[in-house]
């Protein structure tokens, strides 16, 4: 008789698992090349250019803010709205950086959609065009694309039942084991239940949705989640928590490794030296929502973050669009990135911003020279490099 072959790894086959299984994921096309490699986006931007990136005010930004890092997001008590979802890279830096990520995240989404390269140079007159509006005098609300309001009406209708039908494939109080979720190292479930035993962690499980303060917490099962793409080989763990003893309420939570960013911080920021604590302050100040759900925390003498997740907390997932669509979508995500930024400016500082945002533009692009030669020389080394991606996956793979 065959043996069947496992669906998951064991914790000393994990590492090659993991890359094999990145490897794979970036192979699927540009667009998921370009959203997994943030190494790539930074190792160009320390690089010599023929033009110069303008010097933003040094905010936290998100460092890696291509699409799928925008979403939906429930603050707390429930309530949703969308900002920056995944804040890994998070530093004190260039607001630029984030815009010219943002550009180049949009402009791979219209080559994947098939959409000619004239709309490239109109998502990012619309993009710049939303990010503005963050700043300027006529700060009112931009109607929602066709998929935000979609992902929007999804967040809205979940209930726990979706996200563990969607996450753990169950509602009863276990893990199943799989593809998606891996077993624990016996040192790796010690660190969990400790992590869970801690105070700060108690109080951050009660704190959300009314909860009653004073409520004991259980780890009743945890398992290494398979999850992400540039992040497959750090630290990441599912936790399902029961609150107020045998029978509670159940939540799921997220653990996940916090590690040195690849995003340059600006040379004088004041940001915390731990990575969790970076990750969580970063949170605070560009997704509120989702930093008041954070809390730093160590598995293993290695630093990690912690959330729940909330059945309303969702990715956006843009793979097909149409010209009306791309425009649409790249003025509302910009201004939701606008608006992190923003928010932590001063009057005087937003001004200055803007003005340099709306120097140097040609006569034929209504967005700033700087941005769009980036986008273009970006999408020009991120096509080579994903084909030489494939063609290393596809010897391999033979």
């Amino acid at each position: 008789m065959t043996k069947k072959r496992s669906r998951y790894a064991t914790v000393k086959d994990r590492p090659e698992a993991l890359t094999a299984l990145r490897n794979l994921k970036m192979a699927r096309s540009a667009h998921a090349y370009v959203r997994g490699n943030t190494a790539k986006f930074y190792e160009w931007l320390e690089a010599a250019h023929g033009f110069t990136l303008p010097e933003g005010p040094p905010v936290w930004i998100c460092g890696d803010c291509h699409v799928g890092n925008l979403g939906p997001i429930a603050n707390a008590k429930g309530h949703i709205q969308i900002e920056i979802r995944d804040l890994d890279q998070t530093v004190i830096g260039n607001p630029a950086h984030d815009l010219i990520r943002l550009g180049l995240s949009l402009a791979s989404a219209a080559r994947g959609s098939d959409l000619p390269g004239v709309m490239t140079s109109k998502m990012l007159e619309q993009m710049i065009e939303g990010y503005e509006r963050a700043f300027g005098e006529s700060n009112g609300d931009i109607p929602q694309p066709e998929s935000v309001e979609i992902a929007m009406r999804n967040a809205l209708r979940r209930k726990w039942k979706q996200l563990a039908q969607e996450r753990i494939r169950d509602t009863r109080p276990t893990i199943p084991l799989g593809k998606t979720f891996w077993p624990l190292g016996k040192a790796e479930d010690e660190a969990i239940r400790a992590l869970f035993a801690n105070e700060k962690v108690r109080r951050l499980v009660t704190s959300l949705r009314e909860r009653d303060d004073e409520a004991t917490i259980e780890v009743l099962d945890a398992a290494y989640w398979v999850k992400g793409c540039s992040s497959l080989g750090n630290l990441r763990y599912a936790v399902l928590v029961a609150i107020g003893g045998d029978g509670g309420e159940l939540c799921l939570m997220d653990v996940k490794e916090a590690v040195r960013p690849l995003a340059p911080g600006h040379s004088e920021a004041d940001m915390p030296k731990d990575n969790a604590e970076r990750v969580v302050t970063g949170a605070w100040h560009l997704s509120p929502a989702l930093g008041n759900r954070m809390l730093a925390g160590l598995v293993m003498d290695r630093t990690v973050f912690v959330r729940e997740l909330l059945p309303q907390d969702l990715k956006f997932e843009i793979e097909h669009l149409t010209p009306e669509e791309a425009m649409k979508v790249a003025r509302f995500l910009a201004r939701i990135v606008g608006k992190a930024h923003a928010r932590q400016m001063d009057g005087a500082v937003r001004t200055k911003w803007l003005n340099e945002l709306r120097r140097r533009r040609s006569k034929t692009l209504d967005a700033p020279s700087w941005l769009w030669s980036s986008v273009v020389e970006l999408m020009m080394t991120h096509e080579g490099a994903y084909l030489d991606h494939c063609r290393k996956y596809a010897a391999l793979a033979a």
